[in-house]
């Protein structure tokens, strides 16, 4: 099986070529450049290197949130545009979920995102089999802190979230900041176990997962809620 992924649910960009479980071409840009600067020349890359032509691209794997809501549409928009001229099979997966797959080991993975305000997006998965152990939350990043020190395995955090959770939980195992990026190779083992369970969809079935509501519908929300106290 042939699997494109990509990643633009943070900061960085990701591409990568799978075959099967095996990851063929992987790249991971984070040079402040926009991810529409950068995602196609990557997806060409990955493609032209692999010697995988896309209609021989058996599954697209995409991060489809939680993450920023620009690099998530971005993303999407791209694997729909590719994926409908052949009909491929999409997985739109968790971002928290691809950031787990990129790792394993023994014991306790904790994926979290920025989501701004000293909130995080977070959630837990079991570092062998990648099996989740809490659903995906948009909360501060003390709750992922405390469901830690509920852990009797070793605990680390992955995402750019990572550094607000570890200033509030020093039991945590240390994982560099270089390895704490989300891989496109991650949504693709994390899409591909998707596609085996019979869960992929057809490319206008994809839909991002923003978990919260976008800045300015929030503080549209906070404008009426204190017009609607001030009539009263």
């Amino acid at each position: 099986m042939n699997i494109l992924a990509i990643d633009t649910a943070g900061r960085s960009a990701s591409a990568a070529l799978l075959r099967d479980d095996a990851v063929l071409y992987e790249t991971v840009c984070n040079c402040g450049l926009t991810h529409s600067e950068t995602l196609m020349p990557m997806i060409d890359a990955a493609l032209k290197t692999g010697g995988v032509r896309p209609d021989q691209l058996d599954l697209y794997a995409v991060t489809a949130g939680p993450g920023s809501f620009t690099g998530l549409r971005i993303g999407l928009a791209a694997v729909k545009g590719m994926a409908l001229a052949a009909g491929t099979p999409c997985a739109g997966v968790s971002t928290l979920e691809a950031l787990a797959w990129c790792h394993t080991g023994s014991g306790t993975v904790i994926a979290a995102l920025d989501a701004r305000r000293g909130q995080v997006y977070w959630a837990a998965f079991d570092l062998k089999t990648h099996a989740r152990l809490t659903p995906d939350a948009a909360a501060p990043a003390a709750e992922a802190a405390a469901f830690a020190q509920s852990c009797k395995k070793p605990v680390f955090y992955v995402g750019d979230g990572a550094a607000l959770c570890y200033n509030r939980d020093e039991q945590a195992l240390p994982c560099p900041p270089a390895l704490r990026v989300c891989r496109a190779a991650g949504a693709g083992l994390a899409g591909r176990a998707l596609h085996l369970a019979g869960q992929s969809v057809p490319p206008a079935a994809l839909t991002p997962n923003y978990l919260r509501l976008s800045q300015a519908e929030r503080e549209r929300a906070e404008r009426e809620a204190a017009a609607q106290t001030g009539e009263k």
